[in-house]
C-alpha cells in the first residue's frame, strides 16, 4: 500500500496536528499596550413580523437545524460593520441586553494576533514542513485544509467564533463583564461542548446570521452548562446531518455504483464541507473534533484543544482592555432609485467569501432577488451584478449582510488580505 495515498483516519489526523504543537505553540503573541479606536456602525436586526427571527435566520432553521424550534433560538438585536487593524472589513453580532459590541470586535483582534504568532513561529513553520509523506496523506484525506498552519488557523477562528457567538447568551449567566464571561466560559467547558456537541457548518452559519441554538443553566459553583433539551437537541441535529450525508453516499456508491472520490465530485452541491466529512464516517462512529481527541505524547496526556483556549481567552482578557470601540453613522448612499448605475456600481467585493459553497450562497441571494449575476471570482473575492439601480444594490448588500456576508464597495488591500483572509470552512 503506497503511504502517500491520501486516507480518512480523523484519530490519524488529529495526532499529526498534536504532534506539531505539542513542543509548543504560537510563542510571543505580541498585544499593543495602547488604547486602541475601533470604529464601528450599528443597525437594528428585524425580524420578520410575529417572529423574534429575521427570514434569513428562519429559512436556515427550517433549512438545516431540524429538529430545533424557533423558540430554542436566540438572536442578535444589532448587526455590527467595522474594518479590524489589518484593514479588512468585518461584520458581527450582539444582543443590547449583554456586553455590546466589545465582544466581537476584541474577539477578532484576538484571532488576528494569534494567526500573526503562528507565521511567526518559525519552529512550528519548521515542523510542518518536515512532515512525512504518510502524515501528509493522513491530512490530504481527513480534513477540508490540508496545511497544518491552516488548520491551525480554522480552529484558532472557531474558538473566536463560540467566544462571540454565545455572548448572545450572556444574560443567562453570572459573569458581568466580558473578560469574565470568556473566563466563565473556559471553566465551565464550553468551548469544549462546542467541538464536540456541535458541527461545523452549524457553528459557522448561526454565527454569520447572529443566532445560537442553546440555552445555559448556571450550576451551584458558578459555572454554567447547556441544558439537557441543548444538549439533546444539538445531537439531534448532527444525527440528522450524518444521516442525510450517509443517504446520499450510499445512493452514489452502492445504487450508481461511483467511487468515494467520484460521488463527493458528481454531489458536491448536496454534501457541502461538513456534510462532506460525515459521509465518510464508517456506519456507527460518532464523529469527533480533531483538537478534543485527548493523546498519550513523550509519556503524558495532552489536548490540544485546552492549549488554544487557554491562550485565547489570556489574549483576549489583554485586547478588551485595550480595545475601544466607537459607534459612528453609517455613511448613506444619497443617490435615487432613478440615478443611473455606472460600471463601477456593478462591482463589488466580499472578502469573506471563502470556498465554492460562499460562492453558490452568494450568488443564490443575489438570483433570489431577481439580479443576474455576471461573474463570481473567488480568488479575488469580485462580484459583477446587474443592479439596474442604486435602491437595488443597497438592497442586496443589506440580504447578503443578513446572511452574514460583508460586501464592499472596493477591493481590501492585497497585502492585508494576503495576511488577514478568513480560512475556508473545516472540518476540525
Amino acid at each position: 500500500m503506497n503511504t502517500d495515498t491520501p486516507r480518512y483516519d480523523r484519530r490519524a489526523a488529529s495526532r499529526v496536528l498534536a504532534g506539531l504543537a505539542q513542543p509548543g505553540l504560537f510563542g510571543d503573541v505580541p498585544v499593543p499596550p495602547d488604547p486602541r479606536r475601533i470604529e464601528f456602525t450599528s443597525a437594528a436586526v428585524r425580524p420578520e413580523a410575529n417572529s423574534h427571527l429575521t427570514y434569513s435566520q428562519r429559512l436556515y432553521l427550517e433549512r438545516f437545524m431540524r429538529p430545533c424550534r424557533p423558540n430554542q433560538v436566540t438572536t442578535a438585536t444589532h448587526r455590527i460593520a467595522w474594518t479590524d487593524s489589518d484593514g479588512i472589513p468585518n461584520t458581527g453580532h450582539y444582543r443590547a441586553d449583554g456586553f455590546g459590541p466589545l465582544v466581537p470586535i476584541a474577539v477578532r483582534e484576538t484571532v488576528l494576533a494569534l494567526w500573526h504568532a503562528l507565521r511567526a513561529d518559525t519552529a512550528l513553520v519548521r515542523r510542518a514542513e518536515e512532515l512525512g509523506g504518510r502524515e501528509r496523506a493522513v491530512l490530504v484525506g481527513t480534513t477540508t485544509d490540508h496545511e497544518p498552519l491552516e488548520i491551525f488557523r480554522v480552529g484558532i477562528e472557531a474558538t473566536g467564533r463560540a467566544l462571540a457567538q454565545h455572548a448572545l447568551l450572556a444574560r443567562q449567566t453570572p459573569y458581568r463583564d466580558p473578560i469574565e464571561f470568556a473566563t466563565g466560559m473556559r471553566n465551565s467547558g464550553l468551548f469544549a461542548a462546542v467541538a464536540t456537541r456541535w458541527f461545523w457548518e452549524l457553528q459557522a452559519s448561526t454565527y454569520r446570521r447572529g443566532m445560537i441554538p442553546v440555552t445555559l443553566a448556571t450550576q451551584p459553583d458558578g459555572t454554567v452548562r447547556y441544558t439537557a433539551e441543548s444538549v439533546a437537541t444539538l445531537r439531534a441535529m448532527k444525527d440528522a446531518t450524518i444521516a442525510d450525508a450517509h443517504t446520499v453516499m450510499r445512493r452514489a456508491t452502492m445504487v450508481e455504483g461511483l467511487s468515494v472520490e467520484d460521488a463527493i465530485a458528481k454531489y458536491h452541491e448536496d454534501l457541502d464541507l461538513i456534510s462532506r466529512q460525515y459521509a465518510l464516517l464508517p456506519p456507527g462512529t460518532r464523529p469527533a473534533c480533531l483538537a478534543a481527541m485527548p493523546h498519550q505524547l513523550d509519556g503524558a496526556h495532552y489536548s490540544l484543544l485546552p492549549i488554544v483556549v487557554d491562550r485565547f481567552v489570556a489574549v483576549f482578557t489583554e485586547i478588551v482592555a485595550s480595545c475601544r470601540p466607537v459607534e459612528i453613522a453609517s455613511v448613506l448612499d444619497e443617490r435615487t432609485a432613478d440615478d443611473p448605475v455606472t460600471a463601477e456600481d456593478r462591482v463589488f467585493y466580499v472578502p469573506d467569501m471563502t470556498c465554492k459553497h460562499c460562492v453558490r450562497t452568494i450568488t443564490g441571494v443575489l438570483e433570489s432577488m431577481g439580479l443576474v449575476v455576471a461573474e463570481v471570482d473567488l480568488i479575488s473575492k469580485r462580484v459583477v451584478a446587474e443592479f439596474r439601480s442604486p435602491r437595488n444594490r443597497a438592497r442586496a448588500f443589506e440580504a447578503l449582510r443578513d446572511g452574514g456576508y460583508n460586501p464592499v464597495a472596493e477591493r481590501p488591500d492585497p497585502a492585508d488580505a494576503e495576511i488577514s483572509a478568513q480560512p475556508s470552512e473545516s472540518a476540525v
